[in-house]
């Protein structure tokens, strides 16, 4: 098992990210990872970067859903798109077309939006980048989504799920954070730690990225179970949306799960990191 998980990802490596991938970017768990070409083809395409190809891709290839690579260098076969509107959901900036994923994980943004649609205030959510239609590395944004395992929730608790098209490309989401992020401002609410979470608390969730103030005051306010904290990890951003990454659905092969965080529930850290915004 472990030759193959070894060779498959000798594979991926060479088919996604092989001759010339030498500019680098900082993916969201912190790694340098090189931004690929497709230059084991050797022919016209050899030089092109594969956002660029990955980018120009209107659809889904017609294939069963698997996610191949890891969340900063990988692709997505047969994806599933998101619905534009649902009872509970709408997607966002669809000139984008990144609603699309692996089926996992558009069956729980589904179930997290109508745990969403309980608390007060929330019609639902507002779904923002998930993945390309063939997922692979972005024109612009993120190094991560690749896979179809990662999507943005917006912080904007939705009062509307009627927005037109041009609508949610118009309307922004709202910042949560205070003082660079090392505290929540006054837009938090109760909900909002509901529904982040509820996120976490699903077995397929392997990290929720927020901002460390955000962590923080919800290490403070759990009164009760607090093992789903040390899923929702702090980082850079992440304020006007939290990011759910799913790990690779089970019996996935070639798909690369991020290492599991570690042990705790992480509140000591992000602490940290709120220290080290006020006292750089």
């Amino acid at each position: 098992m472990t030759l193959l998980r070894t060779l498959t990802s000798v594979a991926l490596a060479f088919a996604l990210a092989s001759c010339g991938g030498d500019r680098t970017e900082t993916d969201i768990s912190g790694e340098k990872v090189a931004l690929p070409t497709i230059g084991s083809s050797g022919g016209a395409l050899s030089n092109v970067e594969a956002k660029r190809l990955f980018g120009a891709k209107n659809f889904a290839s017609a294939q069963s859903p698997a996610a191949y690579g890891s969340y900063s260098k990988g692709c997505l076969a047969g994806a599933e798109q998101l619905a534009e509107t649902g009872p509970t959901w709408q997607a966002m900036r669809l000139s984008r077309n990144r609603n699309w994923a692996h089926p996992e994980m558009i069956d729980m943004v589904k179930k997290l939006s109508r745990k969403a649609a309980q608390q007060p205030g929330w019609e639902g959510v507002y779904v923002g980048d998930m993945s390309q239609p063939r997922g692979g590395p972005m024109l612009t944004g993120h190094a991560s989504h690749q896979m179809g395992l990662d999507a943005d929730i917006w912080m904007l608790p939705p009062k509307s799920l009627n927005l037109s098209r041009a609508q949610r490309e118009n309307i922004s989401s709202i910042s949560m954070r205070r003082s660079s992020g090392a505290y929540v401002n006054s837009s938090w609410t109760p909900a909002h730690h509901e529904v982040i979470k509820a996120a976490a608390q699903d077995p397929r969730t392997a990290r929720i990225f927020v901002f460390p103030g955000a962590k923080v005051q919800m290490c403070a306010d759990e009164k009760g179970d607090r093992s789903y904290l040390r899923k929702i990890r702090p980082w850079y951003g992440h304020h006007y949306h939290f990011h759910i990454r799913i790990a690779c659905p089970k019996g996935a092969r070639g798909c690369v799960d991020q290492a599991p965080p570690p042990p705790g529930d992480g509140c000591a850290d992000a602490r940290q990191w709120q220290a080290n915004i006020l006292n750089p």
